[in-house]
């Protein structure tokens, strides 16, 4: 077997979880940087107008990208399942269905991003003074759909039969490219906060050729061969019955996201810009947990599918417990260093309080965050993506728009806009909880021989 494959059904699980996370982790932190490392520039080169104007496009784009990164999510699942029962024939036509739907998916989203991203914008009461550069920003990032579209598919496979190390390679090479254009193209052509978006989309299509080389090239299982691609009806439905709850997931929360940005943006340009650097930051400060949730759903996954029932229930208390202890440690540390943080992408002291408040608000409830996404991966690995689907579109959609919707005009202040996170972290952390201790929820798998 290749080293490049990681079949999680054998050996020490702490060892394998871990061995499996830290390439993702450290992959996680590069793509990380993709949008930092705009803002960064944007801040320091353009000015706190342009750093607001990207900070609050962040919403949007996960709106319209996620519901798709969702669905290659889910599809990966079905690759690791029949990757763990050693199914290679049906696994080969998972990943040409898979393959071809987010071809599609990628040229729609190019268009439907393109042209609708000014009046979701508006509808988002974006203030007029920043109106401009984030219509600019938004409309060149979702020229690059079709190239972030693919890369979440290749990254889906790999990652399905236990290589995160070659995503690994390619996102480090993509974002120092990142960088230098970001630099070249604000730096020297002076094109704006348009250079910084389109210095993200050269560098995710570099990643993607990158992945689509690997895959086409490789004598292993999952190689990708352009002949294959097409749809074969019964495996695109089951892909899209994995793929499709995680897909709304993600939307439905980015479209309540999207809310609580209007709400941030009522409070102005400084609001915009400090809460904008505190997502960045809070962006790689959940990266390990983020790390362990993307092993736990390959993990559980793979091991379900070669009929391993106690061991993916090992392997889930392991990642959980990892999690939390993690996150925590993190939280704190984000609490206690929140001033220089934020200070590092802009030098406006209002902003800065913004963002500061804001980490205090959230830092101390990061071991809840990492409890639902852990509780959302084990169970979307157990192919059970509708649970998490129902508790998140619950209460980090619809409770939270109602709270901002009765508290922010009460209030007026920013802080209900601050508080709705944890309070809708521990309501989804206890629903998932019970359910994942009273349902047997890997219980359409015992049958399988071990």
């Amino acid at each position: 077997m290749s080293a490049s494959i990681n079949r999680m059904t054998e050996g020490s699980i702490p060892k394998i979880i871990i061995k499996f996370a830290i390439p993702l982790f450290l992959g996680h932190v590069f793509q990380q940087l993709y949008n930092t490392v705009d803002s960064l520039i944007v801040g320091n080169m353009i000015g706190n107008s342009a750093l607001a104007a990207v900070g609050s496009s962040g919403s949007l784009i996960f709106l319209l990208i996620g519901f798709f990164g969702g669905i290659s999510q889910g599809m990966g699942v079905v690759v690791s399942q029949y990757f763990g029962a050693k199914n290679y024939e049906k696994m080969q036509v998972a990943i040409h269905n898979a393959m071809t739907f987010n071809l599609c998916a990628g040229v729609f989203m190019t268009l439907f991003g393109t042209l609708a991203s000014p009046w979701i914008l508006e509808l988002m009461g974006t203030p007029a003074e920043v109106m401009p550069e984030s219509v600019e920003y938004v409309q060149v990032y979702f020229m690059g759909s079709l190239g972030m579209v693919m890369y979440n598919s290749c990254m889906g496979v790999m990652q399905a039969v236990g290589d995160s190390k070659h995503p690994l390679y390619y996102l480090i090479i993509s974002s120092i490219l990142n960088a230098i254009l970001d630099i070249v193209f604000i730096g020297a052509f002076h094109m704006g906060v348009g250079g910084a978006a389109l210095a993200t989309i050269i560098s995710q299509f570099v990643s993607v050729i990158l992945c689509l080389f690997r895959l086409m090239r490789t004598n292993e299982v999952y190689r990708v061969s352009l002949k294959k691609l097409g749809f074969k009806f019964e495996m695109l439905k089951k892909l899209l019955q994995f793929g499709l709850p995680s897909g709304f997931q993600n939307s439905v929360i980015a479209l309540a996201n999207v809310f609580v940005q209007s709400n941030i943006n009522s409070f102005g340009e400084m609001a915009m810009s400090g809460c904008g650097a505190y997502s960045k930051i809070e962006g790689f400060a959940f990266l390990p947990v983020t790390s362990f949730t993307s092993a736990l759903t390959t993990f559980v996954g793979q091991n379900l599918g070669a009929g391993q029932v106690e061991r993916a229930k090992k392997g889930s208390r392991f990642g959980i417990m990892c999690s939390l202890l993690i996150a925590e440690l993190i939280g704190v540390l984000t609490v206690v260093f929140a001033d220089p943080l934020i200070a590092a992408f802009t030098d406006e002291t209002e902003a800065i309080g913004f963002g500061v408040l804001k980490a205090q608000t959230l830092g101390f409830f990061y071991f809840l965050l990492a409890a639902t996404h852990c509780l959302s991966a084990v169970l979307r690995g157990a192919g059970r993506a509708k649970v998490p689907m129902i508790t998140m579109m619950s209460f980090w959609c619809f409770f939270r728009v109602a709270f901002l919707y009765v508290t922010v005009p009460i209030t007026q202040t920013i802080d209900m806009v601050n508080w709705v996170y944890p309070i809708t972290w521990s309501l989804s952390t206890i629903t998932l909880l019970i359910y994942y201790l009273k349902v047997d929820w890997a219980g359409q798998y015992r049958a399988k021989k071990t």
